[in-house]
């Protein structure tokens, strides 16, 4: 006989299943009538035709370039920098530079060569070879080739574009994906769900998961034209500026084939964080997010009333749980719409918002991009006096069921719209709404069958130019987050705004964060996140995370301790869980598990220093917090396709669990040594070694030659990690938390003796130093003495309490030699 728990589980799932079933007509209306738009507007052609550029007749140099002219096609080669270069082939629709964030560029010097076979086009750091047919190759200033392009093929409408690969070659990127890390391992599934020995082809088309989504599972919901190549002469990162729905496989060759649009993208070279750091001066860097934001966020889709959030909070300080931020997902609105929370549920909503802020607790609201379709929404009916909403050919407007029944969809395309739109967040914002969530934005509407999205003829305003919905899907939720992103910048200029969006595409990180979607509650699935979060920090996207214990589902209480141990050194750090599964909470499980729990949260507010540094960086450098073992050793070829273990900075090395009563796992370390984080056991690296993994801690290690710092209340604590040799270099950022007041970054030089260890501190910036004391805490050393500013200070065990100092010497036993 089930117990009562379970028949409350099974009673939630059947009333979800009943609640998805009554739109299930809608769905069915709208699938049939997507279908026929499609047939009446869109011929598929018979014309199979594939041109190559034909024979390269001439060549011209430009500013920073050259133009190249080809029987059948232009190729135009422009060097942003030294070793960035954008590559246009044409014809095609010349790109809306939605991702694009710098313009202007100096100019660099170039020399055009010809000889018998080839064109040569070359920088003091590049050099690209024109073949005769149209072939590219790259080479570094070593000489070495790091690129072979075949010559494109342009379709009816888009294009095909290859490059040859090594057969050691690994490839990363496109955005969000569920698969391994490195793209060209991942096979095809059947439907019989047996996997193929085919190289998978990865879709360039936002997609809703529709409530649930499996490892393996393609696309997702946020699609970036991007990749970073990485074998053994070293690595490069390819950009597409095209938006229009493509497929990439990567097998021999790395193929991309667009349905539609120009053959433009960009090329660079380098290391890992060389490239992403090139890439985001391109499309753009995250700007550094309010310090809160680094700390937990808790929601559950069925927090419907005042009461039932005022509750959650206080369960928090009951069970002495640290709380940043409940997010409200669809069931505080009136029927679902946009921009609205019900006043019945929410009498006195800014005095309840304020309850909350006073716990040091933010409301965060969601925002779907549907617009109920009713002549009672005053949003409908100021949408459309400004013809705001999607269209078809003919003029009639695009109306499919989501949430709130039939809805209308706003043209993000159209600056008009996107100002309107802004101006919908002020009254939210002006009862104490901190920040909101994006969702439903790829844009998503309810099917039976086919797509899930707008009819591809959708007609869509393009910033004048006009284009339809093949080209405009991928960037709807990149214009929405901008929109809201604009809206929070001038309504609050004195906080930097909170957005965190489902759907995208590149660029946005320069406007909202994002999560990793509907995922299944399963020990694949956690396992899977870790490459998902990587893969998307390579993809220029900074600030991610999963839903903890995933979304659809009810995970063990294991299951759950371990997703939130994993995601606790994850940027976006937030558990929610669907309406239909019981919700969940750090308290949930009960002993041992809330214990547990609330050691790991409390190790990440320790952290924040940390963090807040590492978001710093990325606002500097486009450097992701999150990153694969290889970031800082991509030579060695060993950490190539590690995806069960990842770095947050350069400091820490994390290996989550992730089978059922697992107490051990094998960790493959890179060079160097490390410390492990929970008894300071040193470990040589460049080997696998067994790390005890029992259910309080996962293998969690700290690189040699490191400091971190840990903020203990008024107290910051530096703890010491000395190198086995040489002089390790550190800066720490601090500033208010919020708003873009004064700032100072904290420089540490740490040089490593016989018999002893010497900081240098060099600080910089107005801001004060936030804290009142300094712990130094030595790791892996036995202090016997210690010196600062040339004075003895006392020594207590391995730890030592001052002020700041410019200059401070430790002697005594090391660890390590």
């Amino acid at each position: 006989m089930k117990t009562w728990k379970e028949l409350k589980l099974d009673l939630k799932f059947f009333w979800g299943s009943l609640f998805y079933l009554t739109y299930a007509p809608k769905a069915f209306i709208y699938s049939r009538w997507r279908d026929a738009v499609e047939a009446q507007y869109f011929t598929p052609s018979s014309e199979q035709k594939f041109d190559k550029p034909g024979k390269l007749l001439r060549a011209e140099p430009i500013s920073s370039g050259a133009n190249f002219y080809f029987e059948q096609a232009e190729l135009e080669i422009t060097f942003l920098t030294v070793d960035l270069v954008r590559v246009d082939w044409k014809p095609g629709i010349p790109p809306i530079p939605y991702a694009i964030a710098r313009h202007e560029w100096s100019e660099v010097a170039t020399n055009l060569e010809e000889t018998n076979e080839y064109w040569i086009i070359s920088s003091t750091a590049l050099k690209i070879i024109i073949g005769i047919d149209g072939s590219l190759k790259f080479y570094d200033n070593q000489g070495q080739i790091i690129r072979e392009e075949m010559p494109p093929e342009r379709k009816v409408e888009g294009w095909i574009h290859q490059a040859k690969l090594r057969t050691e070659e690994r490839i990363y990127g496109l955005g969000e994906r569920s698969t391994p890390l490195n793209l060209r391992t991942a096979k095809e599934t059947t439907e019989k769900g047996e996997i193929t020995d085919r190289s998978k082809t990865f879709r360039m088309w936002n997609y809703d998961a529709a409530g649930m989504y499996a490892p393996g599972s393609d696309p997702m919901y946020l699609c970036i034209p991007l990749y970073l190549g990485l074998h053994s002469l070293g690595s490069y990162l390819v950009f597409y500026e095209n938006s229009f729905e493509a497929f990439f496989t990567f097998s021999d060759v790395a193929k991309a084939d667009f349905v539609g649009g120009s053959l433009r993208y960009y090329f660079t070279y380098g290391t890992p964080a060389k490239l992403l750091e090139t890439y985001t001066e391109l499309t753009g860097r995250s700007p550094l997010p309010p310090k809160w934001a680094l700390g937990y966020h808790q929601s559950h889709w069925g927090y419907r009333t005042e009461q039932a959030i005022r509750e959650e909070a206080q369960a928090f300080e009951k069970h002495d749980l640290p709380l940043s931020a409940i997010h409200l997902d669809i069931d505080i609105q009136v029927g679902y719409r946009a921009f609205t929370i019900d006043p019945d549920r929410f009498p006195k909503l800014p005095s309840f918002i304020k309850e909350l802020l006073d716990q040091g607790v933010r409301f965060i609201a969601i925002m779907n991009p549907g617009i109920k379709h009713s002549r009672h929404s005053n949003l409908f009916l100021e949408g459309q006096l400004l013809e705001a909403f999607c269209r078809l050919p003919n003029g009639e407007l695009v109306i499919g069921p989501v949430w709130p029944g039939w809805c209308v969809f706003p043209d993000f395309t159209n600056p008009v719209v996107r100002k309107w739109w802004s101006r919908q967040y002020e009254y939210l914002l002006d009862v104490g709404v901190t920040g909101f969530w994006h969702d439903m934005n790829e844009p998503a509407a309810f099917i039976l069958w086919g797509d899930r999205s707008l009819p591809k003829p959708t007609q869509h305003y393009m910033e004048g130019r006009g284009g339809d919905h093949r080209e405009a899907h991928n960037v709807y939720g990149l214009l929405q987050a901008e929109a809201g992103y604009e809206s929070l910048s001038k309504h609050r200029p004195e906080q930097r705004p909170f957005i965190v969006s489902r759907a995208g595409w590149a660029g946005l990180q320069r406007y909202a964060w994002t999560w990793t979607g509907d995922i299944e509650c399963t020990w694949a699935a956690m396992r899977i996140t870790v490459s998902t979060v990587v893969g998307l920090g390579l993809s220029g996207i900074p600030y991610t995370g999963p839903d903890i214990g995933g979304f659809q589902g009810n995970p063990s209480a294991e299951l759950y301790l371990r997703w939130f141990q994993m995601s606790t050194f994850f940027t976006f750090y937030r558990t929610h869980s669907s309406n239909n599964v019981e919700n969940r909470a750090p308290w949930t499980y009960g002993e041992p598990y809330l214990s547990i729990i609330r050691e790991f949260m409390q190790l990440r507010y320790r952290l924040i220093p940390y963090f807040y540094t590492l978001s710093w960086e990325a606002t500097q450098k486009g450097f992701p917090p999150v990153r694969p073992l290889f970031w800082n050793d991509s030579e060695d070829s060993q950490l190539w396709d590690i995806d069960d273990a990842f770095m947050l900075g350069d400091a820490l090395l994390v290996c989550p669990v992730f089978e059922e009563g697992e107490t051990e796992r094998e960790v493959t370390l890179p060079k160097g040594h490390w410390y492990s984080f929970w008894d300071d056991q040193i470990i040589e690296g460049s080997q696998q070694v067994n790390l005890p993994a029992p259910l309080e801690k996962i293998p969690l290690l700290v690189k040699a030659g490191s400091i971190l710092p840990m903020e203990e209340g008024d107290k910051l604590t530096l703890h010491i990690y000395p190198s086995l040799s040489g002089t390790n270099e550190t800066q720490f950022y601090f500033d208010a938390g919020d708003g873009y007041g004064e700032s100072r970054l904290d420089k540490f030089r740490m040089v490593r003796f016989e018999d002893g260890i010497e900081i240098f501190w060099e600080q910089q910036g107005e801001y004060a130093f936030p804290y009142q004391t300094v712990k130094i805490q030595l790791h892996g050393m036995e202090a016997k003495a210690a010196w600062v500013n040339g004075n003895s200070v006392d020594c207590q065990g391995n730890y030592l309490v001052t002020e700041q100092f410019p200059q401070m010497y430790v002697a005594g036993e090391f660890k390590i030699h």
